[in-house]
């Protein structure tokens, strides 16, 4: 097992942002704020219904709601609750065709949380008929189901008779300040693997979620420390102030969400080990499409990992340029399941067909001890066209303008 120095942790963080940023997170993070502004009501109200649904939880919502808020939303959480708490009451009056229109609203936040998704892990097409539903469906009622079960485990531990000295309180208190951090790490978790249209390990889900969850309760202090010390907010917009606060907070939740898709991502198809980077773009290619052929050959797809692995030259700023270019071209199709096989009959796809598609020049040929037989051929050809290429261009340039000359 190769060891992991502190040159490749850092290394990976910094590819880890660098892909965020070149992924928008931040325009992705400020469109999924401007969206939460519109449907938190619909999410509310929706679940409050699901949850009123269950005899179990009848009167759960609001106790749900408030423990949310005090938890999650630092500082302007009451405030904030009590503005939501207004706002649902008044939807919870709404006809069929407002609870409808709720619905809606609900299903378009989901989409765009999953847009933002599919982006990260470069999914060009949505879910869409049944598995969109299904997936909506079950964020809408069994989100709401397993909080309001959550809570109920947390009052099953509090009433424990264990719990009656002074020392033991003070160690349910620890223990049950975890809740919300064990909440957030499994919510998110389940947000990274079910949510894009691709497979995701469910590991890397699980540090992913971890990792943004921690990065939420720091976020939570920080931002709590700011908005208590730093009042200054207030004098501009008064007793409005909670609402600018509440939006901020929401646009910091994102990113720490869209930084824990990256991290997930990340974890599933970064190679620790240093690539060759001066390997040819068309050799890289070539390889690509050549493991693709042998999968093909024995009826398998491959994934981004075995790509990464299997192919010499390849990582992960590489890939992400490929991926793109040949799934555009209809070259490659990406599976169900997240992985990759080929969309085209390699027999009616010549080398020149492959050339056109690369913005990047042909490059010169390259002498390689270790290369497999398609790569010495295709240096064979490359070798040639160079010498050809050399023979056509060997004219000095007074010749090349005096035959222009003569024909003015």
């Amino acid at each position: 097992m190769k060891s992991i120095t502190g040159s490749s942790i850092l290394l990976f963080i910094r590819d880890l942002i660098r892909q965020f940023f070149i992924n928008q997170g931040i325009l992705n993070a400020s469109a999924l704020t401007y969206t939460t502004l519109f449907a938190v009501v619909p999410l509310v109200t929706v679940s409050y219904s699901m949850l009123a649904a269950i005899p179990t939880f009848q009167g759960a919502g609001d106790i749900i709601q408030q423990w949310v808020f005090e938890n999650f939303v630092p500082a302007t959480g009451q405030v904030v609750h009590e503005y939501l708490s207004d706002f649902t009451t008044q939807a919870r009056r709404l006809t069929a065709v407002g609870v409808v229109f709720l619905v809606i609203t609900s299903i378009m936040m989901m989409k765009n949380i999953e847009a933002a998704l599919n982006r990260i892990w470069r999914v060009s097409e949505p879910r869409k008929g049944v598995s969109s539903f299904l997936l909506y469906w079950a964020v809408l009622s069994l989100g709401p189901f397993l909080v309001g079960l959550g809570l109920l485990v947390t009052s099953y531990i509090t009433a424990l008779p264990a719990f009656s000295t002074a020392s033991e309180v003070v160690g349910q208190g620890r223990m049950l300040a975890l809740v919300p951090v064990v909440f957030s790490a499994v919510a998110f978790m389940l947000l990274y693997a079910a949510v894009p249209n691709c497979q995701v390990p469910l590991k890397n889900a699980f540090i992913g979620g971890v990792a943004a969850a921690l990065s939420f309760e720091a976020a939570k202090r920080g931002f709590a420390f700011f908005v208590t010390q730093f009042p200054s907010y207030e004098l501009i917009y008064g007793a409005f102030a909670a609402v600018p606060m509440f939006l901020a907070w929401v646009f910091v939740c994102w990113v720490i969400i869209l930084m824990g898709a990256e991290l997930s991502r990340a974890l599933t198809i970064y190679q620790i080990t240093q690539r060759n980077r001066s390997e040819p773009h068309l050799y890289t290619v070539l390889g690509v499409l050549n493991r693709l052929w042998y999968a093909q050959q024995q009826g398998r797809a491959l994934s981004d990992t075995e790509l990464l692995q299997q192919t010499p030259g390849l990582d992960q700023g590489r890939w992400d340029g490929y991926v793109q270019l040949l799934l555009e071209a209809d070259v490659i199709r990406r599976t169900d399941s997240g992985s990759y096989l080929l969309a085209r009959d390699l027999n009616r796809f010549s080398l020149e067909q492959l050339r056109a598609l690369m913005p990047w020049p042909i490059p010169d040929a390259v002498d390689n001890p270790e290369a497999r037989p398609w790569e010495l051929q295709l240096s064979e050809r490359l070798a040639e066209l160079s010498r050809t290429r050399t023979e056509l261009l060997e004219i000095d340039l007074a010749t090349l303008f005096s035959v222009q000359d003569t024909k003015s």
